[in-house]
This record gives C-alpha cells, sequence and structure tokens, in this order.
C-alpha cells in the first residue's frame, strides 16, 4: 500500500464548501479508482490543508494523481486549493489496524 501526502492551503471563504463537496468527490474518485482504499482529510495548526490517501498500489496512486483533473467532481472539489504544497508518496511497511 502507498499512502499519498498533497499538501495545500484553501481559497479564502472556500473551506465550508470544500469540505461539504467530499462525499462526491470521494464518491466519483473510488469509482474511477478503485485502489483507493481510504481517505482523511486534515488542517493543521498553522492553517494548511493535508490530504492523506491510501491506495492500494503506487501505480493507482500515480494514475489518479495524472488523471484526477479528468473527474468532474474532482476538478471541482479542485478549484476550492488556493496553493498548492507539493503531492509525495509513501510505501506503507507498516500498519495498524491491519488493512
Amino acid at each position: 500500500m502507498v499512502m499519498e501526502f498533497a499538501r495545500f492551503t484553501v481559497r479564502e471563504g472556500a473551506e465550508a464548501q470544500m469540505v461539504a463537496d467530499r462525499p462526491a468527490m470521494l464518491a466519483a474518485l473510488r469509482s474511477r479508482f478503485p485502489g483507493c482504499l481510504a481517505a482523511y482529510l486534515t488542517k493543521e495548526e498553522d492553517g494548511t490543508w493535508l490530504d492523506i490517501i491510501l491506495w492500494r498500489t503506487h501505480a493507482d496512486a500515480e494514475q489518479s494523481a495524472r488523471e484526477i483533473i479528468t473527474i468532474p467532481e474532482c476538478a471541482a472539489w479542485l478549484s476550492h486549493i488556493a496553493k498548492s504544497g507539493g503531492l509525495r508518496h509513501a510505501e506503507v511497511l507498516d500498519a495498524w489496524p491491519a488493512p
């Protein structure tokens, strides 16, 4: 499994709508990419956001990163982002609870 970490800031006044749009975005993402296993949206103390997605494989994560903008619900959700702080992936070597 692979964890994807996407750090970003949200456009002024868009936080509530971004959170409200998330269920539809995740449903569309999971429908298009069944390798999407879990997702966690976090807000850090400094106001930046970190979206953490668990993928079955690194290839699943990379394919999604290339094609996510082609999914209308995902493109709409991404429009709430003011500035990207980058995307990175890390292999899961151990997990609890077990996947």
